[in-house]
């Protein structure tokens, strides 16, 4: 198993790791309410997926 000889420098490491960026997810417009979802994934808005009603919507408006 490879070992480091030296011990790698702080900045050394965060240079190293700046470079570990991420992507925002994607989302798509929603066929039948227009709200943004994730592709393949049933709309949480309403609860449609592939034109057909799978669920009760998660998102529910908060009432106060």
């Amino acid at each position: 198993m490879a070992v480091p000889k030296r011990k790698m420098s702080r900045s050394n490491t965060r240079a190293r790791r700046s470079q570990w960026k991420t992507t925002a997810a994607a989302t798509v417009a929603c066929p039948s309410c227009k709200s943004p979802k994730l592709s393949h994934v049933a709309c949480p808005s309403c609860g449609a997926y592939n034109g057909r009603q799978y669920a009760e919507a998660l998102r529910t408006e908060h009432e106060a």
